[in-house]
């Protein structure tokens, strides 16, 4: 049985989902880059959702964002169907973009987790050996002097967005912002320094890993090239773990909190789920239950 979603106000999450058995679908194209941003800018204004990192690998999307109003479940739903939509008439593909997985959220418990989370993204490209660093990578990404102090102004894709329709406006603007968490603990320059060192420190680890398997790094100008219907052949676990949460280094205490709190609410989340099931209407679903009480119309705990 799928494990209920736990879905806080507030909660800055990292979320990644790749496309279909890894086809380049995503190879940074410039039609790819506008319909990507312009979904993703719609759908966080409609939703209220904070974003503050982002980066769009050939396979696979990274997103840091915050969801203030508990609305990621529908957020992630129409965004990954926007894009899903679009990229089909451009790639002129049939079938499903993304992969069968459901999305990876995990939930970034403490200020060391975003940071490094953050850095993560960024440095992605660099993890899969396309590019030395994380500046050079040619599709969507952000650096630490980006963070909190860029907008983007995209224009409407030509494709699939009707100008017809009001939904969906000539242009929209994406703000990108600081981690509240982060904004309100530490002056933004800080955190900008806090990330960057951190991603130097994961872009020379991840070098001295793909010299230690004799990759080459690619480079972005062969990555522009890659054909978006082929493959990627790096070995990668398939039912891996899926992990939920995360604490960053050095934070042990508030690891074995967040296991303890998350298997309370699962368990509580069974027993409510049975004595549903068994007619009991008026049974309330313990905090961070979502699926229940928004569709459904249960009782949760506030």
């Amino acid at each position: 049985m799928t494990q209920p979603r736990f879905v806080l106000a507030g909660d800055t999450v990292m979320v990644t989902r790749r496309t279909l058995r890894r086809h380049h679908l995503f190879r940074p194209d410039p039609a790819i880059r506008q319909l990507y941003l312009y979904a993703l800018a719609v759908c966080a204004k409609q939703f209220g959702i904070l974003v503050h990192a982002v980066t769009l690998m050939s396979t696979h999307e990274h997103l840091v964002i915050t969801d203030p109003n508990r609305r990621l479940p529908e957020f992630l739903r129409d965004l990954h169907r926007l894009v899903s939509l679009g990229a089909k008439v451009i790639r002129k593909w049939e079938g499903p973009i993304w992969d069968h997985e459901k999305s990876s959220v995990v939930r970034l418990l403490t200020e060391q987790a975003m940071i490094e989370k953050l850095a993560y993204v960024m440095a992605n490209p660099v993890k899969a050996g396309l590019v030395a660093h994380a500046r050079d990578w040619p599709g969507i990404t952000v650096l630490p002097h980006e963070l909190g102090r860029r907008t983007l102004v995209i224009e409407r894709p030509r494709v699939f967005f009707s100008p017809d329709n009001e939904k969906w406006p000539d242009t929209v603007e994406l703000t990108l912002t600081l981690p509240p968490t982060l904004e309100r603990s530490y002056p933004a320059q800080e955190v900008r320094e806090a990330v960057n060192e951190e991603l130097e420190r994961q872009e020379r680890q991840a070098r001295a890993e793909v010299k230690a398997r004799g990759w080459r790094v690619l480079g972005a100008g062969r990555v522009r090239r890659l054909s978006p219907y082929r493959r990627a052949t790096s070995f990668e676990l398939l039912r891996d773990r899926n992990p939920t949460f995360a604490v960053g280094r050095g934070q042990r205490k508030v690891f074995f909190q967040a296991v303890a709190e998350l298997r309370g609410f699962r368990c509580a989340y069974r027993q409510a789920l049975e004595q549903w099931r068994a007619g009991l209407r008026g049974v309330v679903f313990p905090q961070g239950t979502w699926w229940m009480c928004q569709v459904h119309g249960a009782a949760g705990q506030m």
